[in-house]
Formats: C-alpha cells, structure tokens, sequence
C-alpha cells in the first residue's frame, strides 16, 4: 500500500511592505510557485502561500489590520533555509535576476553545498541540500 506523504508542519510566514513584489521576486528569481493570494477590499495582499518542493511559505501585507500584523509591526528581517537540488544553477537564476547574493556557492563542511541571497525588504534566505531531519 502506497504511502501519502504527510504535508509540512511548519510554515514560515513573512509580512512585506510591497507583497505583490515579493510575490514577484520569490517566484521569479528562487523559483517558487504561487499557490494562493487573498487580497484586502483595497487590493493589499492578506494572505500568500508560495510553494517550493514540498514546502510553503506564507505572507502577506505589512499594515493591513489584524493580530498576526500587529504583532509583526516591528519586527525585523526573517531568515529562512530552503532544500534545493542544484545549487548552483539555484543561484545564477537568482542573481540573473538581480536579487542581493550575500554568500555565493560554497560547500561546508557537514556536506552541504549553500548560498545564501538577501530579498527586496531584507529577509536572509538560505538554499542548500542539507535536508534537516532527512537522515544520514
């Protein structure tokens, strides 16, 4: 009997002042897919989810009313790891589309291969093929 993959249960979620353009940035430059976007009666994004791999990352409009926006109203950049496959090619996609490279390809020494990339509003992502809890 087949096995169901069972979904993430964690989600990072991130607040932009321009969310239509992270939307942008994070599909076009590291290549996730846009899952969901639920807009405000004034056209402000509430809610996100952008895919990548089995993952999601959800986000929304800094300043559109709410607890969770409350809560974030000071907070400061976020960072967050992503699994990719080729780091490399993950990268050149990324600075041929003029996102901010902080760190370009290295290979560390617990055997991943990592780049790290700084995005329009100032959230630090990390790509590389170390799977946290993927074993050996």
């Amino acid at each position: 009997m087949p096995v169901t993959p069972q979904p993430p249960t964690l989600f990072p979620t991130l607040v932009y002042r321009d969310a239509r353009a992270a939307i942008r940035q994070l599909t076009d430059a590291f290549g996730f897919t846009r899952e969901a976007v639920y807009e405000g009666e004034d056209g402000t994004v509430v809610h996100a989810e952008l895919s990548y791999g089995n993952g999601r990352v959800m986000l929304g409009s800094k300043g559109h009313g709410g607890p969770f926006d409350a809560a974030m109203a000071d907070a400061g950049p976020s960072g967050v790891y992503v699994v990719v496959e080729d780091v490399d090619a993950h990268h050149d996609r990324a600075r041929a589309a003029g996102v901010e490279i902080l760190m370009a390809p290295r290979d560390q020494e617990y055997g991943s291969r990592d780049y790290l990339a700084r995005d329009a509003e100032g959230n630090v992502w990390s790509f590389g093929t170390y799977a946290p809890g993927a074993g050996g």
